[in-house]
């Protein structure tokens, strides 16, 4: 079990680091051309600006060196609100608290960094807690609403009766005993929900805000999944139309599209999970196979009593057994012994024997070989409770 989690771990990382290395070629490909034509652009008219004004290159920089210590400090050209009145410090620690962390405002002094590193421990912990509560609850209101879909579908069928009770013999009726949505449905559910909300805070930033509608889906994707660059920032200007009434909205849209994101998050992660394991699992299927072929052909002279050897599966297992207890080859006309025969299937005599237990005092929970069969099972926080509620499909099926 512990190596098949660190296999998992292992790929995983694997994968990341993979997955981030592409990301970077894309984005470099992409983004570098332009960044050099701006600096070509900026180096050109700082030449124009130091000619026509009679200044020192070494003087002009220095003046900006001082401009973006007073922009850490929330000064800008443009005539915005101030940042640290009791508005701005409160959508300042909406953005800690929640891990957005825009950048746009940072606090200036020791005393106030000192302060941050305390109130953003317990701050992101609780609000980490908060989602975790939230995408508990949204699960389970998925959950109910897709059993009472499927029931629904079932009393159409005419499995179910109409008054809600259930009968007994059909297996349709036995499958809603412990009923959970598939990962996928929720998957889905989730990224409409997050794009509805996204497309709707895009109507509301664009003629408030004045960016294109591109730009409000980027900043809302930016903003709902806690990335939070900083370049495009909502609310910021000193007046705005129905000023109330738009910062609640823009509340109450972030509020929403973070806790969405992050639900969307978790089931894509459980996606994820998933195909690891369907990865691994056909790796071990192939490895499984070289080993067996490499043991057949190894032992390929050995001839065994009747016709046991063609009928039953070559494995590690009943290799070793057979050649430990029947102590090596066995000419094809020997009869065998009782005691040869008992040891030879002593991996089926034991699976029997566990079958006729089971059917003695009745068959155990599917849930825990569930939860065998699927790597990464357990854990804590939103994985665990993603795993609890929902069906984890495999992705093999």
């Amino acid at each position: 079990r512990l190596n098949a989690d660190n296999a998992r771990f292992l790929l995983l990382a694997v994968l990341i680091v993979l997955y981030m290395l592409c990301g970077a070629a894309v984005f470099s490909a992409i983004e570098l051309p332009t960044e050099r034509e701006a600096k070509e652009r900026w180096e050109e008219r700082l030449e124009n600006f130091t000619r026509r004004h009679n200044l020192s290159r070494a003087e002009l920089r220095h003046f900006l060196r001082e401009y973006e210590e007073a922009n850490v400090a929330g000064i800008r050209v443009d005539d915005i609100r101030p940042r640290w009145d009791f508005t701005g410090a409160f959508y300042f620690v909406g953005t800690v608290v929640s891990t957005i962390g825009f950048g746009m405002t940072t606090p200036a002094t020791v005393g106030g960094k000192i302060f941050l590193i305390f109130y953003g421990l317990i701050g992101c912990a609780g609000t980490i807690l908060f989602f975790n509560l939230f995408l508990e609850r949204l699960i389970t209101v998925i959950a109910y609403v897709m059993k009472s879909c499927h029931e629904r579908q079932l009393r159409r069928k005419g499995v179910l009766p109409h008054n809600g009770r259930r009968g007994s013999g059909t297996s349709e009726v036995d499958s809603l005993v412990g009923w959970k949505p598939s990962v996928y449905y929720v998957m889905l559910i989730l990224c409409v929900a997050s794009l509805i909300i996204s497309c709707c805070a895009s109507a509301m930033y664009t003629p408030i805000e004045g960016w294109s509608y591109f730009d409000s889906l980027y900043f809302c994707f930016v903003a709902f999944s806690t990335i939070g660059f900083g370049d495009l920032v909502s609310s910021q200007n000193i007046k705005y139309e129905s000023q109330g009434l738009y910062r609640f909205g823009n509340f109450v849209f972030i509020l929403m599209g973070v806790c969405c994101i992050y639900s969307l998050f978790n089931v894509i992660s459980i996606v994820i999970k998933q195909s690891i394991n369907w990865i691994l699992k056909k790796l071990a299927c192939k490895c499984c196979h070289r080993c067996q072929r490499r043991l057949f052909h190894s032992r390929r002279n050995v001839v065994m009593p009747g016709n046991v050897r063609s009928q039953r599966n070559i494995s590690i297992e009943t290799d070793v057994v057979n050649e430990s207890d029947t102590d090596g080859r066995r000419l094809s006309g020997e009869m065998i012994s009782m005691k040869d025969f008992l040891a030879s299937n002593k991996v089926s005599l034991a699976i029997m024997q566990k079958q006729l237990s089971e059917t003695a005092n009745g068959y155990p929970r599917q849930m825990s070989s569930n939860s065998k069969q699927n790597g990464f099972s357990g854990g804590v926080g939103a994985l665990a409770i993603m795993n609890n509620r929902l069906a984890e499909t495999s992705v093999d099926r």
